[in-house]
């Protein structure tokens, strides 16, 4: 039996909008936090963090990345990481997901494919 996923991103995005979709085609039971409504805890930010890099994790091409001033920009420490992504969590890439074994970051039908199936 396949443990429950749980996926984080916002609810109006179209990537979080196809990710959403192809759980539910494929009957996978998961559970969505929206970042616009949540709080993220910082051990959670870790666990991403000792799990994914951090390059992967944080948006850099993104409007909210773009929009930062510069020393906001220094992820030269987990604090500072930290401190980013709990003040702008639109900052990560979406969704961020556990499959009840490993972290995964964005969506693609293919990866998710062999992550799940």
């Amino acid at each position: 039996m396949q443990k429950p996923v749980k996926m984080y991103g916002i609810k109006n995005c179209d990537t979080e909008r196809k990710a959403i979709k192809w759980l539910n085609e494929k009957a996978i039971d998961s559970t969505f936090y929206d970042l616009k409504k949540e709080s993220l805890d910082d051990k959670l930010i870790i666990e991403w963090l000792e799990s994914v890099d951090k390059d992967k994790l944080i948006n850099k091409r993104g409007l909210t990345w773009r929009k930062l001033p510069d020393e906001e920009k220094q992820l030269d420490s987990t604090k500072a990481i930290i401190s980013l992504i709990k003040t702008n969590p639109t900052v990560l890439k979406r969704p961020v997901l556990f499959n009840g074994d490993f972290w995964s970051v964005g969506f693609n039908a293919d990866d998710w494919n062999d992550l799940f199936l």
